[in-house]
């Protein structure tokens, strides 16, 4: 199961979106980190001046350790910036900050698809940790249910990809748009914003992707074993 050829076959496509997704996002944030933003301001003045003009209140940003571990907390309203976007004034540290502050915005108005992600968390971070020993399991023990049991877990996981395609896009929608209403982009800076955050999406599409075709695999091979 582990070295079977046709998991290789269904997986490469994902693997090198994945790595072509990774590169991209990383280059370019390299690329802009180096580009000074036309504002001055530092990726923690953007992300606050953004929810002061959208009358966002009660949410801390906070420097948090880690490559592009930037991320908005809902539960618990923080948003954490990594060092490289925290204190630093470049194009990259803008649309980052403002990406995650496009979030709060979501959170604020209640935006489904991330209330479903919020609900959907907890059940697809279980089923992504226990889904492959179960399939295993199955497999083993040559249990279909089990195996099927697995799959259903491996799905939720797979949903959970799905749904966080739309609230990155929108939150990415949401920042281009915050930053150019009250003025902290110029033009030379929308096309590097617009290209760290496209690049930035790309690598949830892959995750996505990825999940899919693992899906697809884990199906095929249950069939084929019930055959």
């Amino acid at each position: 199961m582990f070295f079977d050829p046709l998991f290789l076959l269904m997986l490469a496509p994902a693997l090198i979106l994945s790595i072509w997704a990774q590169f991209r996002v990383k280059s370019t944030f390299s690329k802009f980190s180096k580009v000074r933003s036309s504002s001055g301001l530092t990726g923690a003045q953007v992300a606050e001046a953004i929810l002061q003009a959208n009358g966002v209140g009660g949410v801390r940003i906070e420097p948090v350790h880690g490559m592009l571990s930037d991320h908005y907390d809902p539960s618990k309203r923080v948003l954490r910036l990594s060092e490289a976007v925290y204190g630093e004034r470049s194009v990259a540290a803008a649309g980052i900050a403002a990406h995650e502050v496009g979030h709060a915005l979501q959170h604020k108005a209640a935006y489904s698809p991330l209330v479903l992600r919020q609900t959907l968390a907890p059940a697809a971070i279980a089923g992504s940790n226990f889904a492959y020993i179960v399939i295993f399991l199955g497999f083993i023990l040559s249990m279909s249910t089990l195996v099927w049991a697995g799959i259903g877990l491996f799905t939720l996981a797979v949903v959970f990809s799905l749904v966080t395609l739309p609230v990155e896009f929108d939150a990415s929608r949401r920042a281009k748009a915050a930053l150019q209403q009250i003025g902290l982009v110029s033009g030379s800076d929308r096309d590097g914003v617009s290209t760290v955050l496209n690049a930035a999406a790309m690598t949830y599409v892959a995750a996505a992707v990825s999940a899919i075709l693992t899906l697809l695999y884990y199906v095929l091979r249950a069939q084929g074993s019930r055959d």
